[in-house]
């Protein structure tokens, strides 16, 4: 039994007393769930902040991702190139428009793209290629515009990026998600802003724009039923759940309970660990999310200084450990590069990633390092419904075995971060 105070990766995050005070009221007011302002001024609030045309708002990352695709009115079989190392969630849009997803290597240092296996992959029938920004650190977006506009005698790529972590990030001074045809972030309840699920297509494509506005009157809104979940979500988690991860696994087997009986959902359906859709993929992003976002949106400037605060903090005192931290994590660096990096985690390396995550969860109360411990999240993905197979990306399965993250979000204090670090260094000096 643990009687560490829980740190938390993952378990809505971001959430603080003004958004709990907000679900609180909203799920009182069922009105106000499906219809209301809130949906237009999210979506305003982001046409501003990313200089684009277009921003229609989904009920999740992968909605919107789906709604591009479905609006590229794509052949069916078309070849969609994406990264290994990367969650389900990226992948089974592909699969459920009938699309085909061809994987692509990872560059170690910036768990982006591989540039060379990129180009080695790229044939006639490859139509679309989706760049993720990985633990918001800008892929290559230099190298990645020259080769969509050569694409070795395709008819041309279309250029997708996913932004589920990068909100916020940039690369040239550019932010990212205005680099191609079409971009999508999430609001997920790990993400740079949350509102437990919720997601934003963008672009600056006319016929694009229009077609994402018809497909998100198509998709209708979600369940009254669904949209009381999410609202409960933050509310079980801070009065409840949380708290009572202080006494041994009371916290962990009443979250389970409440994801079994259906009163709060998960983060990833079982369906689409298999390649499957839940009904309640793809839809509108009901009002009620996007009050709860559109509060997130406006903590957005303070939410990033506070990650780059911690990710200094971490890369101070862990260079030069037997954990690998790289350079582009460093703050300074980046500037230097006219990058800028959303730390919505802070990543390193360890050969016994695996034991770390799991010696912090079960004898300090720590849940860290929750993404990517499989080469496709989660880890009980079941790899072949992805249409992958081992040794197609040997680095991204390398670094399924080797990384782990750290917490950067708001909750996370600074005596937080030294009790990681102080775990961390212990390991070390004990294995």
């Amino acid at each position: 039994m643990s009687y560490f105070k829980p740190i938390s990766i993952s378990l809505s995050p971001n959430i603080e007393p003004d958004d709990i005070k907000l679900a609180l009221n909203l799920i009182i007011r069922p009105w106000l769930w499906k219809k209301g302002k809130a949906i237009r001024d999210i979506e305003e609030q982001f046409k501003k902040y990313l200089g684009v045309k277009y921003a229609v708002s989904f009920n999740s990352g992968r909605s919107s991702f789906f709604a591009i695709l479905k609006a590229l009115e794509l052949k069916k079989q078309s070849s969609v190139l994406l990264q290994a190392f990367t969650c389900s969630a990226a992948i089974n849009p592909i699969l459920w428009l009938d699309l085909k997803p061809i994987y692509v290597d990872c560059d170690t240092d910036s768990f982006n793209v591989d540039i060379s296996d990129l180009k080695a992959k790229i044939s006639p029938e490859t139509r679309v290629l989706m760049v993720q920004h990985t633990f918001g650190m800008p892929s290559n977006m230099d190298e990645i515009i020259t080769i969509v506009r050569d694409p070795k005698g395709t008819p041309g790529l279309i250029l997708i990026e996913d932004c589920a972590h990068a909100l916020g990030a940039e690369f040239n001074g550019q932010k990212v998600g205005t680099f191609g045809k079409a971009a999508f972030f999430s609001f997920s309840r790990d993400k740079v802003i949350s509102s437990v699920y919720g997601g934003m297509a963008v672009t600056n494509d006319e016929i694009l724009g229009k077609k994402l506005e018809e497909l998100q009157k198509e998709f209708k809104q979600p369940s009254f039923f669904w949209v009381f979940q999410q609202l409960l979500h933050p509310i079980l988690l801070n009065y409840i759940i949380l708290p009572v991860y202080n006494f041994g696994d009371l916290g962990k087997l009443f979250l389970v309970l409440s994801q079994w009986l259906h009163i709060l959902s998960k983060a990833v359906h079982w369906k689409e660990k298999r390649g499957q859709r839940p009904g309640y993929f793809p839809k509108a992003l009901p009002n009620a999310l996007a009050v709860i976002a559109l509060n997130q949106f406006n903590k957005l400037d303070k939410f990033h200084e506070h990650r780059r605060k911690l990710s200094r903090f971490y890369y101070e005192n862990l260079k030069g450990t037997e954990f690998q931290v790289s350079d582009n994590l460093l703050s300074e660096n980046l500037s230097a590069k006219k990058i800028k990096h959303s730390f919505l985690r802070f990543t390193i390396k360890h050969p016994k990633a695996h034991e770390i995550i799991y010696e912090a969860w079960s004898k300090q109360n720590i849940l860290i390092g929750d993404w990517y411990t499989s080469v496709i999240a989660p880890s009980d993905t079941k790899l072949e419904k992805m249409h992958y197979s081992l040794g197609m990306c040997p680095k991204a399965e390398e670094l399924a075995e080797t990384t782990l993250n750290l917490p950067t979000h708001i909750n996370i204090s600074q005596k937080d971060a030294e009790r990681i670090v102080a775990f961390l260094k212990t390991f070390i000096l004990t294995k």
